[in-house]
């Protein structure tokens, strides 16, 4: 079996990092792991592994009947069996398929505005689900979607899982005092509604700990006012703006809280990343975070846009350094155990021969 992951960018988020680390798994798995970016490369080329075949696309519009034809020769050329489609990255695989129909599509559901999927534009979607031979959703809710939408008859629900980029240099020194630093890893998007954990921060910040924003910054209105409030609130001493990051590994080693504060969520590999690297947790109660912090024995869990429950479980994590690291502690347990690559990666295999 030959497979490729194909997804439009290699800039640092949650999609992107699955496609690279499952070409990066498959390697040992099957008989050859193919990657493609269509539109932009970014950080996360680094991160795939030299024996993974890598072709980037260079797509420059929607309909661009190049880069199918490119498309098309590669997958011909390689032999590839199943194209596994990330994210948006469908539409050009459907296109593909249209003209060269020999290969398995597969569509890997990434939304993460799962709380709003009545808002969800979907018209194309259901178009090309008629030449999608399975789906897998991120977590259940957009299993359910779409088993009721698509004309797709395989659809299964496989989770995320984290991996540590311990192989990226370490070159990120974050700013603060050791033992007295929490991290938000989420670009800056109003989806992750950084905004309602700035004010519960602000609430709270005292006795040296800073607060430290890591995610890709698009320069537009949201990250404008995001910066605005810091500097309006005077807070330029204790948040810090760090935009993408290679080296997570390396950022997050240096943290003893890992914070989300999103509106919505599919399961947020930024939390099961905190959880391989022990760090105490408090998230919003949204999407599948309830998956991974399952009880209070493993972190916190709090109503979305409400800035004072979140204030007062980020004091009482910050007040009781026993209890953090006994949460932390609780939350890694869980995260190897059922959130382990192995485990997804044989889930997919089984998936990939049943298709």
């Amino acid at each position: 079996m030959k497979t490729l992951q194909i997804i439009d960018t290699l800039e640092t988020g949650g999609a992107e990092k699955l496609a690279v680390t499952y070409a990066n798994a498959l390697v040992s798995e099957v008989d050859a792991s193919f990657l493609c970016a269509t539109r932009k490369e970014g950080m996360l080329k680094n991160q795939v592994s030299e024996d993974v075949g890598y072709l980037f696309l260079e797509r420059k519009r929607t309909l661009d009947f190049g880069a199918i034809k490119r498309l098309k020769k590669y997958i011909k050329e390689n032999e590839i069996d199943i194209v596994h489609a990330h994210a948006t990255s469908f539409f050009i695989v459907f296109l593909t398929k249209l003209i060269y129909p020999k290969f398995k599509m597969i569509w890997h559901d990434h939304y993460g505005n799962s709380e709003f999927l009545a808002e969800r534009k979907s018209l194309m979607l259901k178009i090309a689900s008629y030449a999608m031979n399975g789906v897998i959703s991120v977590n259940q809710q957009l299993k359910k979607w779409a088993e009721k939408k698509l004309s797709v008859s395989k659809v299964i629900y496989l989770s995320n899982f984290p991996v540590k980029s311990e192989t990226v240099k370490a070159q990120t020194k974050l700013q603060g005092t050791d033992g007295k630093r929490m991290v938000c890893l989420a670009n800056l998007r109003p989806q992750k509604d950084h905004f309602n954990l700035l004010l519960a921060f602000e609430t709270v910040a005292k006795n040296g700990w800073t607060l430290h924003l890591v995610g890709k910054d698009f320069e537009d209105d949201y990250s404008r006012q995001l910066k605005l409030f810091i500097h309006d609130h005077q807070l330029e001493d204790s948040v810090f703006v760090y935009g993408s990051r290679e080296d997570v590994s390396n950022i997050l080693n240096q943290c003893d809280i890992g914070v989300l504060s999103s509106k919505s969520e599919g399961l947020p590999i930024a939390l099961l990343e905190y959880g391989l690297h022990k760090l105490a947790v408090l998230a919003t109660d949204v999407g599948e975070c309830h998956r991974v912090v399952s009880d209070e024995t493993k972190g916190y869990l709090v109503p979305a846009k409400n800035e004072q429950v979140f204030a007062e479980k980020l004091q009482l994590l910050i007040d009781n350094q026993q209890e953090r690291l006994a949460k932390a502690e609780q939350l890694h347990t869980h995260v190897q155990k059922h959130f382990s690559q192995k485990a997804i990666i044989q889930q997919l295999l089984s998936f990939y021969n049943e298709i």
